[in-house]
């Protein structure tokens, strides 16, 4: 099995990245595989993913060694195969109302580097670094790191990760915007679960409306933009978990948005 998923009652997706002896390295069938678990939480409903790699590394990247496997004439299409599979599946989980939280350990490079960058809340180790790698081997980025990479520490930083290839501790990383915080490697499972369940409890389809603004804001227009959060806003304040949080907030208590009712 290359990527678990647990989607429990209560709304919390568990994906794990099954491919520790090998770094997490992903070949054809893990991206398969992430493609499968990304769409069975599109299918279901869930309220927040938490993605996680088993192993002393989250992800180091593509298999090299399933694509150094293959002859010339077979590897160009072999690759458009993995992307294929690996993009659908940062599609999928981008277009979901439920946020994904990422929790990242030791090496991380290359599409793992992407994976990292397409989660809502970044999670890394002190013992997390990041690279990555492409041009080293004479490839280009992919799972979406020409992206988000300049979107998160801009044009410059992202182009001098991307053309050195220098390894960037979890400090660096956070520091710059690449990640979201750092913890303890002996606690980040821990924090990890405690974030994915805070967002949980949350106000799923609001998140998902903020995702999608956030995602629009960096190529539409502030007028069109405007609109947007405008239409959003009605929308979200006239839902009933809308009422509900402004109910809450009056009578000083803390909301209910799980009850499934509230996501209409």
């Amino acid at each position: 099995m290359r990527v678990s998923t647990d989607i429990q009652d209560n709304g919390l997706a568990r994906l794990t990245l099954r491919r520790g002896e090998a770094g997490n390295a992903i070949d054809l069938a893990m991206a398969r595989a992430l493609l499968d678990a990304a769409e069975a939480c599109a299918r279901t409903t869930v309220r927040a993913v938490l993605l996680t790699g088993e192993g002393r590394s989250f992800c180091v990247g593509g298999d090299l060694r399933e694509f150094s496997a293959l002859p010339a004439e077979a590897l160009e299409n072999h690759l458009t195969a993995v992307t294929d599979a690996l993009h659908g599946a940062l599609r999928v989980l981008a277009a979901i109302d439920a946020p994904l939280v990422a929790a990242v350990q030791g090496p991380v490079a290359g599409a793992g580097l992407g994976l990292a960058a397409a989660a809502d809340i970044t999670l890394a180790a002190d013992n997390a670094t990041f690279t990555a790698a492409y041009t080293g081997i004479g490839y280009v980025p992919d799972a979406g790191v020409s992206w988000s990479l300049p979107r998160l520490v801009g044009p410059k930083r992202a182009l001098d990760l991307l053309l050195t290839n220098r390894r960037l501790p979890a400090a660096e990383a956070a520091r710059i915007g690449l990640v979201t915080r750092v913890v303890d490697a002996d606690r980040l499972a821990a924090e990890a679960e405690r974030t994915a369940e805070a967002l949980r409890r949350g106000p799923t389809t609001a998140f998902g409306a903020t995702r999608r603004l956030v995602a629009a804001a960096t190529t539409r227009d502030l007028g069109p933009h405007l609109d947007s959060e405008a239409r959003a806003l009605a929308g979200a304040a006239a839902s009933a978990a809308g009422r509900e949080g402004v109910a809450a907030f009056l009578a000083k208590r803390a909301p209910d948005f799980t009850d499934t009712s509230y996501e209409t």
